[in-house]
């Protein structure tokens, strides 16, 4: 697979600064890409050493006037390498159909151009889209609504009454729609709260591995469009999740929390339940959230506090040893001075 220059820039609406006509045949990261090779540079610490890479060509920001080679200049350098990256290595879908190990119950109905592998099972009830895909070993529960263009990996469970939008990826080993960590205390012991809800996943939506999102006690957990979860993640019952939020490896997420527009929950952070985190804030990483956070803030730590202000904490903790014995030698200048 190969394509000129001036294909390279029609495809991704870019000026070439350099051979119209230079071959490309494949994409590679600046450190190791070859003469036949493209990249890009949007760091300045590639920016600032574009002539230390070997590559044919660098997609490169719209104001990046001068640099060794042959450029090409695009709005978004990294999104524009994205496409070439699918162009020159296009997914391989599997074959379309039901494989004969799958087993699908009387009541299913299926769209068009769909892919259901081996040992997959699906409950009756369930209403799978047009061109979903859905590999082995994957099991869907009854009333299940999916989407179009839905892709499931292998081991994935989504459990009965889950409703699934369109273009949603959910990565392997995942558990959509288990029942919530609810238990009401009596005489010493614990007792199973029923939870029949349902999860709710919009369009657009990714789901990393080993995710596991709790259905909603009474209503529905829902994780809006564009929603993006890493590997690890924990979302309990009633959850709501804004907007084109992203959400880091390893972050659990206590019941009944709501999440804003365009959140980011670094990796390993922890809310707790019944909480509010504002539109457009920012959680630190393995920072234990215990109070609402307001919209557009940044906090870290455990219990959280202002980015600002955890970053002043953490200096003085290395201080700490050195504070302490400065104390203990004003108090004992102190006590003669009294005496």
């Amino acid at each position: 697979m190969e394509l000129s220059l001036f294909d390279i820039s029609r495809m991704i609406q870019g000026t070439v600064d350099g051979d119209i006509h230079r071959i490309i045949h494949g994409v590679a990261p600046f450190e190791t890409a070859q003469e036949d090779q493209i990249t890009f540079a949007c760091q300045p610490k590639f920016l600032n050493h574009l002539d230390q890479t070997r590559a044919g060509a660098i997609l490169v920001p719209e104001n990046v006037r001068d640099g060794a080679g042959c450029l090409i200049r695009v709005k978004n350098p990294q999104m524009a390498f994205n496409n070439l990256v699918r162009f020159f290595h296009p997914e391989i879908r599997p074959d379309t159909g039901v494989s004969h190990h799958a087993a699908v119950e009387e009541g299913v109905v299926l769209g068009e151009d769909c892919s259901i592998g081996p040992f997959a099972f699906v409950q009756k009830g369930a209403v799978i889209g047009n061109r979903v895909t859905i590999h082995s070993q994957v099991s869907i529960g009854r009333n299940v609504v999916i989407g179009d263009d839905v892709e499931i990996f292998s081991h994935v469970s989504i459990l009965h009454g889950t409703r699934i939008g369109n273009r949603v990826i959910i990565q392997a080993g995942s558990v959509i729609g288990s029942d919530g960590f609810g238990y009401a205390p009596e005489a010493g012991s614990y007792h199973k709260i029923p939870h029949i809800g349902h999860v709710q996943i919009d369009d657009d939506v990714e789901i990393g591995a080993c995710n596991t999102i709790d259905r909603a006690t009474f209503g529905k957990t829902w994780i809006q469009k564009c929603v993006k979860t890493d590997n690890l993640v924990h979302i309990a019952h009633n959850v709501v999740i804004g907007e084109n939020s992203l959400v880091v490896a390893q972050v659990g997420i206590s019941g009944s929390v709501t999440i804003g527009k365009g959140v980011i929950l670094a990796g390993q952070a922890g809310v707790s339940g019944h909480l509010t985190i504002g539109d457009g804030a920012t959680v630190g990483p393995q920072a234990g959230i215990a109070q609402s956070v307001p919209p557009h803030t940044v906090v870290s730590g455990s219990p959280e506090m202002p980015h600002g202000q955890w970053l002043r904490v953490q200096r003085i903790v290395t201080r700490l040893p050195e504070l302490k014995k400065k104390i203990s030698e004003l108090e004992k200048r102190l006590t003669a001075l009294e005496g």
